[in-house]
């Protein structure tokens, strides 16, 4: 997955997660670092959610303490491969 958010082969999946963390529903959890929580519950693709941490899509909104969910938001990088990627209906 290319680090400059212009990835044309960004899965349904992370398309997916992007959007829920544009919205505003997603939480990470501090410390890992690559937890991620989707309106409250567990998300069971962690490796996705590792995927696009790493690749610099998705960070903590801001610092807490280890363990700690805070808000998930995306980056620059991440803004922009959501802007290249079509529209997924149902959120």
């Amino acid at each position: 997955m290319p680090q400059d958010g212009y990835d044309t082969d960004l899965n349904h999946r992370e398309r997916a997660t992007l959007q829920a963390v544009a919205q505003g529903v997603v939480e990470i959890a501090t410390g890992c670092g690559t937890n991620l929580f989707i309106d409250g519950l567990a998300y069971s693709d962690q490796a996705t959610a590792h995927r696009l941490v790493r690749a610099g899509f998705i960070t903590p909104a801001r610092p807490g303490e280890p363990g700690q969910r805070v808000p998930a938001v995306l980056t620059d990088a991440g803004e922009r491969a959501l802007s290249h990627t079509p529209a997924l209906a149902g959120r």
